[in-house]
């Protein structure tokens, strides 16, 4: 406890380090301040995913990968998963739900009456244990992504865990560059117009993230909030 309070005392002075570098200096240098058993790495296998795992592979590939499996993932979503997982040599770990409470939101159709709390069963709760056991929470937020992630900085105290989005100042056109420059394979479901993937009941086609929780002032499924 006593380190991550004083990881979150740093938050500035990391920040002053960090808003310079480039994502890959950003990766190289989080592992000069803390341990790899210190870092948590989470990755969705989503529309925007390969880029920060692409990033891993070659700057710390040990570094384990932990993917929330909801149960109510799309199955090219799981294809992804694997793909990406055997041609970068990821450390993938599955995380989920206890099932009593997963088979509670299936029976109860959960995301129909309370989206949020769906998502605090299937998402929030399943990593509470693992975030007590680290003190850095790694996410590819970009902030072009959403209002709400443009006011964030490469570290925040989220509830008591330094996050850290290397790629936070990385424009879309950036991102787009990279992807081609490294040939960086797809979403099988950005050709149906997903743009923004998450669970199939709450994930419709649309631009940005604009086909998540439709017709809904959901935005964030409580992860990064």
């Amino acid at each position: 406890m006593e380190a991550k309070v004083e990881a979150i005392n740093r938050i500035n002075e990391l920040n002053e380090i960090f808003r310079p570098l480039q994502p890959e200096q950003r990766i190289t240098e989080l592992y000069r301040h803390f341990s790899a058993d210190e870092v948590m790495l989470t990755s969705s296998f989503a529309a925007t995913s390969a880029y920060l795992l692409h990033l891993f592979s070659v700057y710390q590939p040990a570094q384990e990968v932990l993917f929330i499996d909801t149960g109510y993932h799309f199955k090219e979503t799981l294809i992804y998963k694997e793909y990406l997982t055997n041609i970068y040599g990821l450390q993938t770990k599955e995380v989920r739900a206890e099932g009593w409470k997963h088979e509670f939101t299936t029976t109860d159709e959960t995301w129909k009456k309370d989206p949020d709390y769906c998502c605090t069963i299937n998402k929030v709760e399943p990593l509470e244990k693992l975030k007590e056991a680290h003190q850095v929470w790694i996410s590819g937020l970009m902030s072009w992504q959403s209002d709400r992630r443009s006011s964030l900085d490469v570290f925040e105290d989220r509830g008591g865990i330094l996050k850290f989005y290397p790629l936070l100042d990385v424009t879309r056109e950036q991102r787009e560059a990279y992807i081609k420059d490294h040939l960086l394979p797809f979403h099988p479901l950005q050709n149906k117009g997903y743009f923004s993937i998450g669970c199939t009941h709450c994930t419709k086609p649309g631009l940005g993230r604009e086909g998540r929780w439709n017709n809904s002032p959901k935005t964030e499924c409580g992860l990064h909030l």
